[in-house]
């Protein structure tokens, strides 16, 4: 009998969406789900890609272009489902879709909700493809809520499967995380992380402030490493962080391999996630796995066992900094909940509960 096909569409493998799509692909290729995984992809990831898929099909044309609305639905010509891990998918495609919508911040956030591309590009589309869509995937209850209520589909429609946490991200000598994030970045112990792009929902500019104003009343030895990239922003950061006059303590880091990142996280004495909106939060998770007190913004989904600030209050987010840093009680308080919270997390059940709805949606259960 011939077997069912799925193709997932693994075209975006930078950011949240990349790590999302990755470990998708990776746990359907070690299960056996019935049915047959394929993959569209972009040339400079085909091996990657091919290390999960034994059928990947190139298709190199830009994202966000009218061509890829005439190119996917070719590639994926065939297939009895087709997965698109974002909301970029084809309105043109001709068979059963399923997409996955990680947050709304395109529609949401101050800071892009009023922009041309909101207008012209995010808000119709998301709108048509929530409507064109089979079924929708989202990372947590609260961006299933916001889907519900922003795009107007129906609570059935839309299931929320979490994201994992690797199995590298995992507690560690201090000493010898701290001896490899210096001799790989040269940045000495200790140090205050953020983890995350620069966009401005991201909320840097709030965390610069509170580390500038912590500085200024206390004597703290930490540094704050800014571990992230964005072309866009990055000079506005950067600029920032010198008029705030913390430039001198201020370590930018572009990028790291997936080796060194969990001993950033272990080195450091603390994680800020500054969000105003997150659809997950995988760095509080990643950093909750390797023992890493955290402090996040009261803001969107981002899970417990942490120490919260009001995403607008500079002052508040330093004076729990200060605590935080200030309280080895409290320090190790936060380590053991977030542990705990931490191996609530897997990707392996996330790729189980995408293979068990892939097979509901295939009709083979």
């Amino acid at each position: 009998m011939k077997r069912s096909i799925v193709t997932i569409d693994a075209r975006w493998l930078a950011g949240g969406i990349g790590t999302y799509t990755r470990h998708l692909l990776e746990g359907l290729w070690k299960q056996n789900n019935g049915f047959e995984v394929r993959a569209i992809t972009r040339k400079q990831h085909r091996d990657e890609v091919g290390k999960w898929c034994p059928r990947v099909t190139v298709v190199d044309v830009e994202m966000y272009t009218a061509r890829e609305q005439w190119a996917i639905p070719r590639a994926a010509m065939g297939c009895d489902l087709l997965h698109v891990p974002h909301y970029n998918a084809p309105l043109l495609h001709q068979g059963t879709m399923l997409v996955s919508i990680l947050d709304l911040i395109h529609i949401t956030d101050a800071a892009y909700r009023q922009s041309l591309k909101s207008w012209i590009y995010a808000r119709p589309l998301l709108n048509l493809v929530a409507r064109k869509a089979a079924h929708i995937i989202t990372i947590s209850e609260y961006s299933k809520t916001q889907i519900v209520d922003r795009l107007g589909v129906p609570a059935s429609k839309v299931t929320a499967i979490y994201c994992g946490v690797n199995g590298e991200f995992q507690p560690m000598e201090r000493g010898a995380a701290s001896a490899a994030v210096s001799l790989g970045l040269g940045i000495q112990e200790p140090y205050v992380l953020y983890v995350g792009s620069l966009k401005p929902y991201k909320n840097v500019s709030i965390l610069m402030k509170a580390f500038a104003a912590l500085r200024k009343r206390c004597d703290i030895p930490q540094r704050l490493v800014i571990l992230g990239d964005d072309l866009k922003w990055k000079d506005s950061v950067a600029s920032e962080c010198a008029r705030l006059g913390i430039a001198k303590e201020t370590s930018f880091v572009s990028y790291v391999g997936q080796e060194l990142l969990p001993k950033i996280y272990a080195a450091a004495d603390l994680l800020v996630m500054p969000s105003r909106i997150e659809g997950f939060g995988l760095p509080v998770l990643e950093a909750m796995a390797c023992g890493t007190p955290v402090i996040c913004s009261r803001a969107a989904s981002l899970p417990e066992a942490v120490v919260y600030f009001d995403p607008a209050n500079p002052n508040e987010l330093a004076l729990a900094m200060e605590r935080v840093l200030a309280s080895t009680e409290l320090q190790q308080d936060l380590r053991r909940k977030g542990l705990a919270r931490a191996r609530l997390f897997s990707w392996e059940e996330s790729t189980r509960k995408h293979a068990e709805l892939y097979q509901r949606m295939l009709g083979l259960n």
